[in-house]
């Protein structure tokens, strides 16, 4: 038996494990027992993470669509025709014609290489991954009030926290390890507040939970505030040294009173208060939270309240505190670091300033690399489906089940003269491709994941891929050689890391030969750092913390006499994004085999629905069928589906609609309505 030390592919959490193989094949799992998250343990996705490795439909070989059909060929011919037809597509309508997906699953040495080849190669910032649907509200949010877009604390500072605030994340499902934290921490004496209108598991235990109505966040934030401030419980002096703009965000809360909030959450007003004054007097208090706060199409200023709500308590730089974005898949804090962004190069340095584009152009060898910021991924598919946008290259993603909008989704992808996906099943989305080409998993290769606490982590090769399939950066480095591009060439992985820090000033310090046993947090400016397990300790990255007002906006769709329910949507603890591997997973599949709808007993009675019973959710883009729920995890007017399954695809409803300064969509309101199926 031979043991690897590898990370988990799943959450941001990055648990690391060893992948016990044999004669070439994985045949289980081993948690770490000293890594600092996952500490012996691991969620059932993480303990069954080696299953979908070997199964029969893993693509072994390149495909190339001829007569209608995807049939096998020699990576001598795809590298060439995703080559040609994209110069082909830019020579003809310009070098912003096409679109480069890269993805959160692939490696830091995968998307910086995307990065790379679109900018470098096909000269073209249209280069963006799936963070756009998931965290580019934090992005900006935490960016324009901190200085750094990233979680200000580590996963071990749950354990020193005396309040914490969960909102918008169901973490003990999303992220199990981080939800054991917080269970601990309450049982050890932390008070827990959780706002979140489902009855999730953190609720049972918590000594407040929220039921406000979905979308208020800004709302509620703001109520708080307001009593924070008519109290006197903000922090005078952190707010004095350290922060600008505070007599905005007092004047802009000061009319948000308990009842005016509660108004608008459907809280009482007395909730309101109690919430503010267990956070302000904690010593230390942090907010955790996830995409119920991001996807929505005021996502960013939800993140602008959390950022406001710490300044104004003075929880930020010390253990304990801080705001504390979890995200949601492996690498996709990763694939921003690395520039997977449309607007800046790795280490968010911004593609309009000369002097980043000169240094990279000197790196690269190249004469000049694009300036004007590129189209971001959700925009990118609305030019497609107007004809604006002929070509794209996604890498390791599956829009058609996990955009917006479903129908929208799959006319735009439909109307491109050319699509190439890199991936390690035939997807949903690589149905629809001309060509496919076959990718190795994450155990099959060797790189860098970075966690949601900014660790960067080894990934290792533990079994060959299966077939002709190929390591991403080993695809992409093929397709520059193809391109007549030179600068591409590396021995390893290793290499491509050196190229970043080279370049990344955060990830300066990060080499290989460092990251051993459990990795280092960026920023990491030099080999002799040792990491930043927090940030903004003294002084902000900005130098000082910006209060951000933001007003209350309601949600782009709400419930009215044809639609009368909300419809939010989400995860389950068996399943991941598309379900491509955890649908594949024996154990997972068994536990949640098909989709379904949370309805409240109450509307279930009036509807005359029972549980399990065949429903028909609607929304004006779509219907699909799902089992009912019956359940009181949700209340009154609102239904919960999980987006992972083809067959009632969540978002053949949801709605595309966008924040306007971060493109997220907002996904977790739309209008719908419910009825039995015939």
């Amino acid at each position: 038996m031979n043991h690897t030390l590898t990370v988990c592919p799943y959450c941001g959490t990055g648990c690391m494990f060893y992948l016990v193989s044999d004669g070439g094949q994985l045949v289980g799992v081993e948690p770490s027992v000293t890594h600092p998250i996952s500490r012996g343990g691991l969620c059932v996705k993480g303990w069954n993470a080696f299953a979908f490795v070997h199964h029969p439909d893993r693509l072994t070989t390149p495909l190339i669509r001829r007569g209608g059909e995807l049939r096998p060929a020699s990576w001598d011919e795809a590298l060439g025709l995703v080559v040609d037809r994209l110069r082909e597509i830019q020579e003809r309508h310009g070098a912003d014609s096409i679109m480069f997906a890269s993805s959160a699953k692939a490696t830091n040495e995968e998307n910086y290489l995307l990065m790379k080849l679109a900018r470098g190669a096909f000269g073209t910032n249209n280069i963006d991954h799936c963070a756009r649907l998931c965290h580019s509200s934090t992005v900006v949010g935490l960016a324009e009030t901190f200085g750094s877009g990233a979680m200000t604390n580590s996963i071990d500072c749950i354990d020193r926290a005396e309040a914490i605030l969960v909102i918008g994340s169901n973490t003990t499902e999303q992220h199990p390890l981080i939800g054991s934290r917080i269970l601990k921490a309450a049982r050890s004496g932390a008070r827990l507040i959780v706002a979140d209108n489902r009855r999730i598991r953190l609720a049972r235990h918590a000594d407040l939970h929220l039921r406000h109505r979905n979308g208020s966040d800004v709302a509620f934030l703001n109520g708080m505030m307001q009593v924070i401030i008519a109290e006197g419980l903000e922090d005078r002096e952190f707010i004095e040294s350290r922060c600008d703009n505070y007599p905005a965000l007092a004047a802009a809360v000061a009319h948000w009173t308990p009842e005016r909030a509660a108004a608008v959450t459907g809280l009482e007003p007395g909730e309101i208060v109690a919430a503010a004054r267990l956070f302000a007097k904690a010593k230390t208090a942090m907010i955790v939270y996830s995409m119920g706060i991001t996807q929505h199409s005021h996502g960013v200023d939800n993140v602008r309240c959390c950022a406001a709500l710490a300044m104004l308590t003075g929880n930020l730089g010390r253990p304990g505190t801080g705001v504390n974005p979890l995200r949601g898949q492996n690498n996709v804090q990763g694939g921003c670091d690395m520039g997977a962004l449309p607007d800046v190069f790795s280490g968010y340095q911004k593609v309009a300033d000369p002097a980043v584009r000169e240094k990279f152009a000197d790196a690269w060898g190249v004469d000049g690399l694009p300036e004007q910021p590129g189209l971001p991924l959700t925009r990118a598919m609305d030019a497609a489906a107007e004809g604006q946008l002929k070509g794209m290259f996604i890498l390791g993603e599956n829009p058609i089940l996990s955009d917006p909008d479903q129908g929208h989704a799959r006319r735009a992808l439909e109307s491109l003269d050319f699509l190439a996906v890199q991936d390690i099943f035939l997807t949903e989305t690589a149905q629809l491709a001309d060509v496919v080409l076959p990718a190795a998993c994450f155990a099959e290769k060797e790189g860098t994941f970075t966690n949601t606490e900014r660790r960067v982590q080894r990934v290792r090769k533990a079994v060959e891929p299966p077939g002709k399939a190929r390591a991403d950066w080993e695809i992409i480095c093929a397709l520059a050689e193809r391109a007549g591009y030179g600068g591409m060439r590396y021995p390893d992985p290793s290499a491509v890391m050196d190229e970043i820090a080279s370049l990344t000033p955060i990830y300066g310090g990060i080499g290989y030969d460092r990251l051993d046993p459990h990795g280092l947090q960026w920023p990491c400016p030099d080999r002799s750092h040792p990491g930043t397990p927090i940030l903004h300790v003294g002084r902000f990255t900005r130098d000082s913390g910006r209060f951000s007002p933001a007003p209350y906006r309601p949600p782009a769709e709400l419930p009215d006499g044809d639609y009368p329910f909300v419809l939010t949507t989400g995860r389950t603890y068996f399943h991941w994004h598309t379900g491509t591997m955890t649908r594949r997973t024996h154990l997972l599949d068994r536990e949640e085999r098909c989709s379904f709808v949370e309805i409240n007993p109450d509307d279930a009675a009036r509807l005359g629905i029972r549980e399990r019973d065949r429903v028909l959710v609607t929304s004006r883009r779509g219907e699909v069928q799902a089992r009912a729920r019956v359940t009181e995890m949700v209340v009154p007017g609102v239904v919960f589906m999980p987006f992972h399954f083809t067959e009632g695809a969540a978002n053949a409803l949801t709605n595309n609609v966008l924040d306007p300064e971060s493109a997220i969509p907002e996904f977790k309101v739309c209008a719908v309505r419910v009825r039995r199926a015939p």
